[in-house]
């Protein structure tokens, strides 16, 4: 009994430690175009990639944040280019899409200066987009493999558990699905799903029909996301 008390005070002071420290990652990191919360940064890019693709999909999972996490989040994607005045003011940032990718010289040196000065880059594949994006953020980063994440490692964990890693959303080539991730000075600061399709799983139920357990892993994976990403 008592140890049972003592388990659920350690939640408590975790949630809050873990809310406040958001609040003032959030605060000092975030434009005030959103009032102070928190949002997802889509990165328009150039090459002929719908980017834009799963438009109903970051809405959901704000939301979904919002109502299960300890994060104040706004309820709109910001939608962003490399080169956008206000390209530093969002401390995520999330790429997707079927197609080409294709980053200028210029993009390339404010993308690698944004990540190395504390953003962060989810890039989920949305079937399609796998051989430019490893081309072009090896153009970012020359120096710096994509390795893939072991079970282990706390993103799959911080929130919620993944003992297998990525969930699977969409079967496509039926390859597993991969999370990858490039590290600077001991930091992740880009993270790659590939094989996993999470984007499709936070849309809208009627878009793909998928079963609301999948949809529920995925809205809860890219929690996890986030909040590591926050936290780091």
């Amino acid at each position: 009994m008592k140890g049972n008390r003592i388990r659920q005070f350690s939640r408590v002071c975790f949630a809050l430690a873990l809310f406040l420290v958001l609040y003032i990652a959030i605060s000092y990191a975030q434009d005030i175009s959103t009032y102070g919360k928190f949002t997802i940064a889509r990165l328009i890019y150039d090459g002929g990639g719908d980017w834009y693709s799963d438009p109903s999909s970051l809405p959901n999972l704000l939301k979904f944040i919002k109502e299960n996490a300890p994060i104040d989040a706004y309820p709109e994607e910001i939608r962003v280019s490399i080169m956008d005045n206000d390209f530093f003011s969002y401390p995520y940032l999330y790429m997707t899409g079927h197609g080409n990718i294709k980053f200028g010289d210029e993009e390339v040196l404010r993308l690698r200066r944004y990540l190395q000065s504390g953003g962060f880059l989810h890039a989920d594949d949305n079937y399609g987009m796998d051989k430019s994006f490893r081309r072009e953020i090896k153009r970012v980063f020359p120096n710096n493999e994509l390795i893939e994440l072991p079970f282990n490692h706390p993103i799959f964990h911080i929130f919620y558990d993944f003992p297998k890693g990525l969930p699977k959303i969409h079967e496509h080539d039926g390859k597993l699905a991969q999370g990858f991730g490039i590290f600077y000075k001991g930091r992740l600061i880009v993270f790659y799903t590939y094989e996993c399709d999470l984007g499709d799983g936070w849309e809208d139920p009627k878009v793909h029909g998928d079963p609301e357990e999948i949809r529920q892993a995925a809205l809860k994976m890219g929690t996890n996301i986030i909040l590591y990403s926050l936290m780091k």
